[in-house]
C-alpha cells in the first residue's frame, strides 16, 4: 500500500531511542523528510548514525519558551511541517506510597506539556496552511488506573483529551489529531517501570517483568516498530477521516467496547 508520504517533511520529538527512533526510521523507509529531537545531543548522534539522512535537533520541550524555538528553527531550516510526531517524555512509574505533589507536577511536564510545548504553537501553524496532521504516542495508562502509574497515568489521561478536543476543534480547518496507546514496549524506559512494580509488589526486577509481560494477552511485550506501523498508517493520507480518538495497540490488553 502507497501511503503516499513521499516527501512529506515529519517532526518526531523523541526521536532518538525507543518508539520515536522506530517512528522516524518507518517514515524514512517511506521515503518521507524527518527531524528529530531529543534533550541529549549524544543521543542524537547516535540516531544520526542509525538514520541515515535524518536531521537532528536538540531541546528541552518541557520548556515552553524552548519548544516554541524549536518549532521556529524546524520550519526556518526544514521547511513548513505536515506531520508532528509526539514521543518525547516519559513520566516516571512512582510505586504509590511513593508519590508525592512534586511527583504529580513533574509527570505533567514531563509527558504532557512536553507535548502540548510542541503541539500548541504547530497546531496554529498547520491551520493557518489548511493541512497537517499530529500524531501523539500516549501510554496505555491514560485510560486504565495503575498504583504504580497514577502521576504518569493522570498525564496520558490528560493527553487524550487534549486529542480528542484539538481533532474536533481543528478538524474543519484541516489538520488532524490523533493519539495511539500502546501497550507494555520493549524499550530502555520499561525497566524503569519494571522497578518500580517490583518495588511495589515486594518482588525482585526479573520476577516484575515476568508478571507483567504474563499479563498481556499475546505473551510477549510490543516491539517498537509494531507502535510505529500504526503511527506511521494514521499520519498518512490513508488515515484522513480519522481525528479526534486515540487508538490503542494493546494486543488485546483492554478488550473493552466504548
Amino acid at each position: 500500500m502507497d501511503l503516499r508520504l513521499n516527501g512529506k517533511r515529519v517532526l518526531v520529538t523523541g526521536g532518538s531511542k525507543g518508539i520515536g527512533l522506530a517512528c522516524a526510521r518507518e517514515f524514512l523507509a517511506e521515503g518521507a523528510q524527518v527531524a528529530i529531537v531529543s534533550r541529549s545531543a549524544d543521543n542524537l548522534a547516535v540516531a544520526a548514525k542509525a538514520l541515515p539522512g535524518v536531521a537532528t535537533f536538540a531541546a528541552d520541550l518541557v520548556d515552553p519558551a524552548a519548544a516554541a524555538a524549536l518549532v521556529e528553527r524546524v520550519e526556518a531550516e526544514f521547511g513548513p511541517l505536515d506531520i508532528l510526531v509526539n514521543s518525547a517524555g516519559a513520566a516516571k512509574r512512582v510505586a504509590v506510597d511513593e508519590l508525592s505533589p512534586a511527583s504529580w507536577r513533574a509527570a505533567m511536564d514531563a509527558k504532557f506539556f512536553a507535548y502540548i510545548n510542541v503541539a500548541d504553537p504547530l497546531v496554529k501553524r498547520m491551520a493557518a496552511r489548511g493541512a497537517g496532521v499530529i500524531v501523539n504516542v500516549i501510554g496505555s495508562g491514560g485510560k486504565m488506573a495503575s498504583v504504580t502509574h497514577l502521576s504518569g497515568g493522570a498525564a496520558n489521561a490528560a493527553l487524550m483529551l487534549a486529542t480528542a478536543g484539538l481533532g474536533a476543534a481543528y478538524a474543519g480547518r484541516g489538520v488532524r489529531v490523533v493519539g495511539v496507546n500502546p501497550t507494555l514496549t520493549e524499550t530502555e524506559r520499561l525497566t524503569e517501570g519494571f522497578a518500580a512494580v517490583a518495588r511495589q509488589q515486594g518482588v525482585s526486577l526479573e520476577d516484575a517483568r515476568a508478571r507483567s509481560v504474563a499479563s498481556l494477552p499475546f505473551g510477549r511485550l510490543t516491539r517498537p516498530d509494531e507502535i510505529a506501523d500504526a503511527v506511521v498508517y494514521l499520519a498518512s493520507e490513508r488515515a484522513s477521516y480519522i481525528s479526534g480518538v486515540t487508538i490503542g495497540v494493546e494486543g488485546a490488553q483492554y478488550p473493552t467496547v466504548l
